[in-house]
């Protein structure tokens, strides 16, 4: 394709953009969508499954794009890079170690092309309002529970909160393109996977009002109309979609290092006015400390707040001495790393007897999980995606032989699956949330920045 520039004829830079179904869109709609000397010839699609082999919809690729833009997997690279004469490729997605986007990088480099990464400067958006962005150093930090308490401070400063979450787009694009979800039954209405649900279920609880969706211009025009304070809620460890005016990033004590081999975690960090280590009652006072050092090193302008995040099961009779299966957040145990989450701790603490290991029982697609994430433990991540996925989750629940489940993700586990009949055990629920030493150093750190 061709591109003219005063009655010259020059070539079009072909790009791929590599992603995840979030900030790929992003960089297209803010990067590239209106340069006339780009042609995007493709999306792929990595780390969440069945979320290629679908187009970037015409209405939001715009006129450049009648046909939209294909999506496909990312294993199809080098061939797209080959038969598309592919110019540049654009790395967009998050919580990928160090080590494994150079890899990518080496195979776009001996396929010819350019190996790139957006920063700040080009994505991140203005906001007309104030903003404060909430992100983190890996998957399964704490980011939401301190996002709610922010977003819980600022309205009890007589603030209106418009709590914007970074994207999930993993059904239809063009009914996704800006979401708003006041009521559970407006999250019921966009037909959720379970992902969507453990982030927007309990703000909206809670009285939040939760923004997402793909176009985020659109998303933060909305926003900026309804709120007072537009508060970013991250996923993974990816950079704010928004420019912040006060950046709060959350660290995790259980993975000393990890910001340091995790991208872009180190980015975050370095970006951070402030950093909230957290599950420091779970690690060990050594990886706590070799965790301060890293953050003091990377970032000694700071402010360091060292955080409690208790697990609590919620009420019900006792599973002392019961053989247990813990369900756990999906993408914690999954591309997050971590072996076990907040209900293995709160099991222990609970005095289950045994905790048992679901891995043998396993249904279809979560039998390719285990094999992906070789890492996960005696857990069951919470894997929804989709209904046929949601139904081989119920089914390993109940071939699991226990006596109770504990669900230590942040939803209604019995409602979710409530579609594939009644759970064949009791379900425990367990909750989280900053301690309230660490939420009060957050108000009189945010009651300062309203003051300036």
């Amino acid at each position: 394709m061709k591109a003219y520039r005063d009655d010259e004829v020059i070539p079009m830079k072909r790009v791929v953009i590599v992603g995840a179904g979030g900030r790929d869109f992003h960089t297209f709609n803010v990067v590239f969508r209106a340069d006339p000397e780009v042609q995007v010839v493709a999306f792929t699609a990595a780390q969440i499954p069945g979320i290629d082999h679908r187009t970037y919809p015409p209405d939001l690729a715009g006129p450049g794009y009648p046909d939209g833009i294909p999506i496909v997997p990312q294993a199809e690279l080098a061939r797209l890079i080959r038969e598309h004469d592919v110019d540049e490729v654009v790395f967009a997605y998050s919580d990928v170690a160090y080590a494994d986007v150079m890899h990518l990088s080496a195979l776009v480099l001996a396929a010819g092309a350019d190996f790139r990464l957006v920063g700040m400067k080009a994505s991140a958006l203005h906001s007309r309002k104030p903003v404060v962005a909430v992100c983190a150093t890996r998957t399964g930090c704490g980011k939401s529970q301190t996002s709610r308490a922010v977003a819980r401070i600022l309205q009890s400063k007589g603030l209106t909160v418009a709590l914007v979450r970074h994207p999930m787009p993993y059904g239809n694009l063009h009914d996704m393109r800006v979401q708003r979800f006041r009521t559970l039954d407006d999250i019921e209405a966009s037909h959720p996977t379970i992902e969507e649900r453990e982030e927007y279920e309990q703000p909206v609880r809670e009285g939040i009002v939760v923004y997402a969706g793909v176009d985020y211009a659109d998303i933060l025009a909305l926003a900026e109309d309804d709120a007072d304070v537009v508060l970013w809620d991250g996923g993974n460890n990816d950079l704010p979609f928004y420019r912040p005016d006060l950046m709060i990033v959350v660290a995790d004590a259980l993975r000393p290092g990890h910001e340091t081999a995790y991208h872009p975690g180190e980015a975050n960090v370095l970006l951070a006015d402030v950093v909230v280590l957290n599950k420091i009652d779970s690690a060990s006072p050594a990886d706590v400390a070799a965790e301060v050092a890293v953050i003091e090193r990377l970032n000694p302008r700071a402010t360091l707040l060292r955080a409690a995040s208790p697990a609590v099961l919620d009420a019900g009779p006792s599973i002392a001495g019961l053989r247990v299966l813990v369900v756990e957040d999906g993408p914690t145990i999954t591309h997050g790393g971590m072996p076990f989450g907040a209900g293995t701790v709160a099991a222990r603490a609970g005095g289950a007897a045994e905790l048992v290991d679901p891995r043998p029982y396993a249904v279809g697609s979560l039998r390719g999980v285990y094999e992906r994430y070789p890492h996960i433990g005696a857990v069951l991540p919470a894997m929804g995606y989709g209904d046929a996925q949601l139904a081989e989750l119920a089914a390993t629940i109940a071939a699991t032989p226990c006596d109770v489940v504990v669900s230590g993700t942040p939803i209604d586990l019995t409602a979710a699956l409530h579609a594939q009949g009644a759970l064949a055990h009791p379900v425990r629920h367990v909750t989280y949330d900053l301690d309230d030493a660490t939420k009060a150093r957050l108000d009189e750190l945010l009651t300062q920045w309203l003051a300036r």
